[in-house]
């Protein structure tokens, strides 16, 4: 019998969605030091797979441009078959014309960054501000 108690603040799920390697692996360390439950994949199809198999993320960070299907179809294709309705979507991306982010805004996606003009702890403090406006 444990002495833990059970009303324990549960991890926060997200989803890491880009085909850079390096800023997978490096967004996996800073999210979870801060303790969030990352899932990463390394393309749309990839991140596709996991919302479909079950795994229901509080947050997904998608990159938009991707091989193959590109991330604003990524969450066309979430948002149409609601495997994720309650997720709060943010890009994450180099893409900071004005038409790329006014198209993301009208996917109703919740917030933009652009990777090129942040650093990691950047994001997560970002990532944090638009989660709790969220509440």
């Amino acid at each position: 019998m444990s002495d833990q108690p059970t009303t324990s603040i549960e991890k926060k799920k997200i989803l890491l969605v880009d085909d850079d390697k390096f800023l997978l692996d490096m967004y996996v360390i800073k999210f979870s030091k801060s303790n969030y439950d990352v899932k990463t994949a390394d393309s749309t199809e990839a991140g596709l797979r996991l919302v479909r198999g079950g795994f229901i993320p509080d947050v997904m960070l998608i990159d938009i441009v991707m091989p193959g299907m590109d991330g604003l179809e990524l969450i066309s294709t979430i948002k149409q078959e609601k495997l994720a309705p309650n997720a709060i979507v943010i890009m994450l991306t180099n893409q900071g014309a004005s038409d790329d982010i006014s198209n993301a805004k009208r996917m109703g996606v919740d917030g933009y960054i652009v990777k090129a003009t942040t650093i990691p702890s950047e994001v997560l403090a970002e990532v944090e501000r638009i989660i709790n406006s969220k509440k």
